[in-house]
């Protein structure tokens, strides 16, 4: 069965990288800020409008073309802060969350970029489309194949949260479980949840012991 798990690392990007990263950031916000002031617009001149991703991304050219700056910004971020939007709605209609809300300056940014992230982890680098290669501080090895990265801001800090996915043989107790390599302060991984056979086999130890 397929497993999903996340690491995440600090990233060492140099100054023009960082300011790269600040302004993606920058453009994700403004997309996703614009695009909930466009949906509570038209919500309020016909309640039975509802938020679709398609037809909110169909914007993002013309968009483009009257705010150039929206260009020097990968297309996959832009559109990934479109699919947050469309998660944000989901959540509130199916009652796990409050409305939306705008995204604040600074709080929180990040970017997410679904494919085109290259890794060296001989070298200890990593590619980020329109940001090039940097640095990170790895602290264990990445199983498994990237399906997604994310990019987030603390302070004047960087981390880069990987979600991979590999197969294993014998399925955890509960498939959903993810674990998580919070490698910024420790090297310690999150462990799976022990599986019934392990336990089992535990026990079985523990009469051989006693024997």
């Amino acid at each position: 069965m397929l497993i999903r798990r996340g690491f995440k690392f600090e990233l060492k990007p140099n100054g023009m990288q960082s300011q790269l990263m600040k302004q993606f950031c920058g453009c994700a916000r403004y997309v996703y800020n614009r695009t909930l002031s466009l949906e509570r617009s038209l919500y309020k001149k016909d309640n039975k409008h509802s938020f679709k991703y398609a037809e909110a991304a169909n914007r993002l050219p013309e968009w483009k073309k009257k705010n150039p700056f929206l260009k020097e910004c990968h297309s996959q971020v832009l559109q990934q802060s479109l699919k947050d939007l469309d998660q944000a709605y989901t959540n509130f209609f199916r009652k796990r969350a409050n409305f939306p809300k705008y995204k604040e300056k600074f709080r929180n940014d990040s970017i997410r970029f679904p494919q085109g992230v290259e890794l060296d982890e001989v070298k200890q680098q990593i590619r980020l489309p329109k940001i090039g290669w940097m640095g990170y501080r790895k602290s264990r090895d990445i199983i498994g194949t990237i399906k997604n990265v994310t990019v987030s801001r603390r302070g004047e800090k960087w981390d880069v949260s990987i979600q991979t996915e590999y197969e294993v043989s014998s399925p955890a107790s509960n498939p959903s479980e993810i674990g998580i390599d919070m490698g910024v302060n420790d090297n310690v991984p999150v462990p799976l949840r022990q599986t019934s056979e392990d336990e089992e086999n535990q026990k079985l130890t523990r009469l051989e012991i006693k024997a």
